[in-house]
């Protein structure tokens, strides 16, 4: 009977938690699970984000879960937008994922581990309409192991 109720207890606290943490302020938010814990090269994850509001500020953040047993420390994408207009724009982004002594950075749980990256702050959108991101790891493998997914938030800023 105590273990039931230390267990109902925890899960409790953790669905308290996990509450507290959402915010309100995302406008777009989408992550896709990868065959396999493994992120192909030629897997290019596409996101349509519609924009309204041209007057607020951004932050746009990558997401990603990992394992454990993730081989690196790092992980480098590349980033494409394209604007209502067809023009576009393109990144390279490092995601750190752990520090110089090997621990893991971001939440953890288990073994798994979970990160959210800025990529753009406080940026504005120049105009309305449906906005394309493509990211693709740009690692030198191509399948990169031990990834369970990746995706965007992007939040209007208060």
């Amino acid at each position: 009977m105590r273990t039931a109720i230390k267990t109902t207890g925890l899960m409790l606290a953790f669905l308290a938690i996990m509450i507290s943490c959402s915010d309100n302020k995302s406008i777009y938010e989408k992550n896709y699970s990868m065959h396999g814990e493994q992120w192909n090269r030629d897997s290019i994850l596409t996101f349509e984000v519609q924009v309204t509001d041209t007057a607020s500020p951004y932050n746009i953040w990558f997401c990603n879960r990992i394992t454990g047993q993730y081989p690196y420390s790092n992980m480098f994408l590349f980033i494409t937008i394209m604007a209502p207009d067809r023009s576009h724009q393109s990144d390279t982004l490092e995601c750190v994922l752990a520090d110089k002594r090997g621990k893991w950075m971001g939440r953890g749980f288990g073994n798994i581990w979970s990160n959210s990256i800025p990529y753009k702050q406080n940026i504005f959108f120049p105009s309305s309409g449906t906005y394309v991101f493509y990211i693709e790891q740009a690692m030198r493998i191509d399948n990169l192991p031990h990834v369970l997914d990746a995706g965007i938030k992007i939040e209007k800023v208060n």
